[in-house]
């Protein structure tokens, strides 16, 4: 039989020095482009006390983000599929710098609110889309390839929170927004344009009996491949609520425990750090033991981390937690892209990676505003802590029955071939 072949775009080969300049610029446009995810979590006390709304109201400008953040990643992972990813990430980062700049001239909640939804839209672009794309320029080092350009989302965490607290004390969020959006503007748009070159990709990535051995091939699994997008669908939401308390709420948490916002934006920022560490693990995890271990490895120390919340709260234990909860969940969404890249065709990796990306924004969303009403509805957030364990469970679940069957399929072919020869 006739072995398909390696992804080129033209003379470039996968896992080249070009694919690795690739990474390089696709982790600075992670970094720049996903500062909306976290600029919006530093404010969130102002945001509360200019509008005077309750915790919960407050919360839906981060909703609408995420949603905007999850509809992009399915709209503009499509049309990379397609046309490639420069063209775009470079319009969508204009969106997004024009977002912010719109955002800094709202007078109500409203407003501010629909504006963090073209935020969203626009800094999706800078997420899913390109681990789908780098996923094509390599083979070898791919699970550490997906998690290094995914660390560009936890970097924006590092350093987007600091810099921003930092310029609060000096001036207004209204300002810094604006600051913010310039920037966008001016690096996102040139870094686009040098991922004009395109990957070659297998038409014809049929699962192989050697389970993925061959260069180019499937992994096989007892799923059909629409089964398996919806358990990776459900599995992202489920793991994304649970992972949203922490990320969404710990400066508003450290607050009503009478700590200040520069202490919650350490906090956040020591998380995201060593969610930088987890992601790059993960990577080289799933690359010696597959992408679906990994996803359960990260759901079982996400949900074990979880649990330090409720009992510890003094301030040190709580930069300890934080510590903790990064390390533990870093590696969990890269973990899906390369799921898919396993066990679905390639030539629909933009759009499929985008669905499962999509399902895990909106769980970050659910669960911000879901640990608001909580907050609101009980005056504490032990039981947000609490309710991000049991949808942290149910991903559990969901990863151990995907490994489940792959595991039975690996079986299954190995005994074919065996029976074979």
């Amino acid at each position: 039989m006739q072995q398909p072949a390696t992804p080129t775009a033209g003379p470039i080969a996968v896992d080249g020095s070009y694919a690795w300049f690739r990474l390089t610029v696709s982790l600075l446009l992670g970094t720049i482009g996903t500062v909306g995810l976290w600029a919006f979590v530093v404010v969130l006390p102002p945001i509360q006390a200019e509008f005077a709304v309750d915790r919960a109201a407050a919360s839906l400008p981060y909703t609408s983000s995420m949603i905007g953040f999850a509809l992009g990643n399915v709209l503009i992972g499509r049309y990379a599929d397609r046309i490639g990813v420069a063209v775009p990430v470079a319009i969508a980062g204009a969106a997004l710098g024009l977002g912010f700049i719109a955002s800094s001239f709202t007078t109500s909640i409203w407003q501010f609110t629909l504006l963090q939804g073209l935020i969203g839209l626009g800094g999706s672009a800078c997420f899913g889309p390109l681990l789908a794309d780098i996923s094509h320029w390599f083979e070898r080092r791919r699970g550490i390839a997906v998690a290094a350009v995914a660390c560009g989302n936890y970097l924006s965490g590092v350093i987007w929170p600091t810099v921003i607290k930092l310029a609060l004390v000096e001036t207004d969020w209204r300002t810094i927004f604006v600051g913010i959006g310039l920037f966008c503007i001016v690096t996102i748009v040139p870094l686009a344009l040098l991922l004009r070159t395109r990957p070659v990709i297998n038409q014809s990535d049929e699962p192989s009996a050697l389970d993925g051995q061959r260069r180019g091939s499937r992994k096989p699994i007892d799923l059909s491949p629409r089964a398996l997008q919806g358990l990776l669908v459900l599995a992202g939401l489920g793991c994304c609520v649970a992972m949203s308390m922490p990320q969404v709420h710990l400066v508003a948490y450290c607050m009503d425990l009478g700590y200040d916002i520069a202490r919650g934006a350490e906090m956040l920022s020591l998380m995201l750090g060593a969610g930088i560490v987890s992601r790059l693990v993960s990577g080289f995890l799933a690359d010696r033991i597959g992408g679906v271990p990994t996803l359960l490895v990260g759901s079982i120390l996400q949900c074990l981390s979880l649990f330090l919340y409720i009992p510890f709260n003094g301030l040190t234990s709580l930069y300890m937690v934080s510590f903790i909860f990064g390390l533990s969940q870093g590696g969990i969404v890269p973990s899906y892209a390369i799921i898919v890249r396993e066990y679905l065709p390639a030539r629909e990796a933009g759009q499929r990676v985008g669905v499962v990306i999509m399902a895990t924004i909106i769980g970050m969303a659910l669960g911000g505003w879901l640990s608001g009403w909580i907050y609101d509805l009980t005056g504490s957030y032990q039981a947000a802590f609490l309710n991000g364990i049991a949808w942290n469970l149910g991903n559990m679940a969901i990863a151990f029955f995907i490994l489940f069957r792959a595991h039975r399929s690996r079986q299954m072919a190995t005994a074919r071939s065996a029976a074979a020869s």
